[in-house]
């Protein structure tokens, strides 16, 4: 088994070095498919809630190249979140990453981190949409440009992985990547490219997000603005990407405008 632990965390080392053997008999399970993401509360330090991502099984020659050639997704989750925060790209702080191996094929593998303080999902805009939501379009620009802009592309950024809130709902004193009255967060990192980001790049990244024309004739005007690129540009290629990406036609679960 291998494990690394943030320094800022090595007062958990027992707990994590446990983990994978009470991870199935202890914990709040919040998503369970694929990989499975347990919440945990601990007795010892009641102010801290760790989120804990177990990743599946890799199977067959798989298994052997990610325990040997390739780093696996939970230390490439670690490491992606230590590089966000260090260039201010607010996502859930990494305690520790766990690896378990069978001669050289790795078997399951843990990523475990604070559980965020925020609570609502980018989702919002195709499931729950109001007015009140176009507030937010601006600051989301912002955060995403900063991010690019700082080198950091999601490859999955969709409305799952983009968490948000009003600043005035957060405890003082948490990292978050502020802008106006709101506050992001990025997940599910495993998936990142680090390395300058272009404009049809950074455009092209937002092809998965859903949401009404409108959102991306301001989002764009935004993301440009800050990111000191042509307006009318930006716009053009954000609306060719996702055009090819919603019109595919496997793609019709969410409502297109």
């Amino acid at each position: 088994m291998r494990i690394e632990i943030n320094p800022k965390y090595q007062y958990l080392s027992e707990w994590v070095k446990h983990l994978p053997g009470t991870f199935d008999l202890s914990g709040d399970i919040i998503y369970n498919a694929r990989n499975q993401i347990r919440v945990f509360h601990s007795d010892a330090y009641p102010s801290l809630t760790l989120c804990v991502k177990r990743f599946h099984r890799p199977r067959f020659l798989n298994a052997f190249i990610y325990g040997t050639l390739r780093v696996s997704k939970a230390e490439r989750s670690y490491k992606n979140a230590l590089y966000c925060i260090e260039h201010q790209v607010a996502t859930p702080e990494p305690v520790a990453f766990i690896e378990e191996k069978s001669g050289p094929c790795l078997g399951y593998s843990y990523l475990v981190t604070l559980q965020s303080q925020l609570t609502r999902l980018n989702r919002e805009f195709t499931l729950a949409y109001t007015p009140a939501l176009d507030l937010t379009i601006r600051p989301l620009a912002q955060f995403t440009a900063h991010m690019h802009n700082e080198g950091i592309l999601h490859l999955d950024f969709s409305p799952g992985n983009i968490l948000w809130d009003k600043v005035d709902d957060i405890p003082n004193g948490t990292f978050l990547s502020r802008y106006g009255d709101y506050a992001f967060e990025i997940i599910d990192i495993n998936r990142m490219r680090i390395g300058e980001v272009s404009m049809k790049e950074g455009c092209k990244s937002l092809r998965r997000i859903c949401a009404r024309t409108s959102f991306f004739d301001t989002f764009a005007d935004e993301y440009a603005k800050a990111r000191g690129m042509n307006n009318d540009e930006c716009r053009y290629w954000i609306h060719h990407y996702r055009n090819l990406f919603w019109h595919n036609g496997t793609k019709a679960q969410y409502e297109y405008e």
